[in-house]
């Protein structure tokens, strides 16, 4: 029985296609980002650096960089260790447990912002106590750590589960069979098999830390100077009627994003063969 056609092995088709597509990134990522870098330089290099380095742009760069410092690790090893539990042991409660990691996906950021809001505001469950013992988390930076944590919770966990669980537990029995310990076996077996997919959720986990806007809104204060995270920044500037100071601001998250696919690319460059999810 001949099988059937797919869509696009028509010659026409696949022009079709591909043109769309090209159209369609086009107009929806790369006309954007180009107008962000035109908007910012269009006054010269010397305007685009002086918005720059205006003290409340500095800080806002360098207090979204020390969240993502605290983030990003704290999340890697919660990914990893939430996929390794759902993947390599069985018990009760493995589907709820998956659930409650994927959760932040289907909660609305300005949501778990308010949520936070409610246990740690001064108002909220444990606010007075916090207040007492001298330990302010809301509207400073501890707030906007824990805010980040939530909504990027799920990103590593996501990306190497599935790859968990279709390679199961042979490779890491076979090692401990052979005398190599837990701690042996995670680092020298489980982690290089999943090194590609790991650095893709590493690279969405790093992107969403530092673009966040909705639950940093609600927990940071928006604190000019103070709380101001980069695109709580953006935002502010363009308020303030600053347009080439938000545009200014915007080319460093998206240099920053840019730069992180790059060294991706680079890095898959050097070992061929490489490819989301594959097994070293």
């Amino acid at each position: 029985m001949a099988a059937r056609p797919r869509i696009g092995d028509g010659p026409v088709a696949k022009t079709v296609v591909i043109g769309l597509v090209t159209l369609a990134t086009l107009f929806m990522i790369i006309g954007p980002l180009a107008v962000i870098f035109y908007e910012a330089l269009k006054l010269g290099l010397a305007t685009y650096l002086t918005n720059l380095s205006t003290p409340d742009t500095r800080h806002a760069i360098w207090l979204t960089v020390a969240t993502a410092l605290v983030a990003v690790p704290i999340n890697t090893a919660f990914g990893i260790a939430a996929a390794y539990a759902i993947a390599k042991f069985e018990f009760r409660g493995k589907g709820l447990l998956t659930a409650l990691v994927e959760l932040p996906f289907s909660i609305s950021p300005i949501v778990a912002g308010v949520a936070y809001l409610f246990v740690y505001g001064g108002q909220g469950w444990f606010g007075p106590l916090l207040q007492d013992a001298g330990i302010k988390v809301m509207f400073a930076y501890p707030a906007i750590v824990l805010a980040s944590l939530f909504v990027t919770a799920p990103f590593v966990a996501r990306e190497i589960l599935p790859l968990m669980q279709a390679q199961g537990n042979h490779e890491e029995e076979a090692a401990i069979s052979l005398g190599a310990s837990g701690w042996r076996t995670l680092w020298s077996v489980t982690l290089p098999n999943i090194r590609w997919a790991l650095l893709y959720g590493i690279v969405l986990t790093n992107a969403r830390v530092m673009g966040e806007f909705g639950a940093v809104s609600v927990v940071s204060g928006s604190i000019r100077g103070v709380t101001n995270t980069l695109p709580l920044q953006i935002e502010l500037l363009y308020q303030d009627y600053n347009a080439a100071g938000a545009f200014a601001a915007a080319t460093v998250l998206a240099g920053i994003a840019l730069l992180t696919i790059l060294a991706k690319l680079v890095v898959e460059w050097i070992e061929p063969g490489c490819s989301r999810g594959e097994a070293g």
